[in-house]
């Protein structure tokens, strides 16, 4: 007897072969995610960084987040040289910031105020959270490498964070304060 994964799933739905990125990539943006900026700095000492959606929680004990970057972007290169870096955590009123960081070149930090973290990585100011990280592994994931970061400081402030969903950026029904 065969039972199905899903019995309640149309199966006009279902991805069949060849595997169609454009359909994978519209069903993953049903998934919400927090919007998060990571940066440091490049051999030459310039800031880089990137935005990135793809931010989890790893490990409590050490305390570990991740994030991934597409393989071919100049960022992943950067990252992989294994220095300091922080990840930032959007609030909703810095949309422009993460389209700002979205976007390839080093014009991305013209005119803009940041400072440097206890680790020495470049901050952003404003965000509502950041992660000052170090390297603790890196793994081949596809198209994208994934970067598996120990955090040794972090600081936040109180707010509503900026969401993506389905293409664009989205507000949250309600927030309870964070205490």
């Amino acid at each position: 007897m065969t039972t199905a994964l899903c019995p309640d799933a149309p199966t006009e739905n279902l991805l069949s072969a060849p595997f169609d990125a454009r359909l994978f990539r519209r069903v993953l943006g049903l998934f919400p995610t927090g919007v998060t900026i990571v940066t440091t700095w490049d051999a030459d000492g310039r800031p880089v960084g990137a935005t990135v959606s793809s931010f989890n929680s790893v490990s409590l004990t050490p305390p570990l987040v991740l994030f991934s970057l597409a393989c071919e972007s100049a960022a992943c290169e950067v990252f992989s040289g294994g220095g300091p870096l922080a990840i930032h955590v959007l609030g909703h009123e810095q949309e422009a910031l993460s389209n700002r960081f979205a976007r390839g070149g080093a014009e991305k930090w013209a005119d803009l105020v940041y400072g440097t973290g206890e680790l020495g990585s470049p901050l952003l100011e404003g965000a509502l959270a950041t992660f000052e990280c170090v390297p603790y592994a890196r793994y081949p994931g596809g198209d994208h490498t994934i970067f598996v970061c120990e955090v040794r400081g972090l600081r936040f402030r109180d707010g509503e964070p900026l969401v993506f969903s389905g293409g664009r950026y989205r507000s949250l029904a309600s927030q309870e304060a964070f205490a």
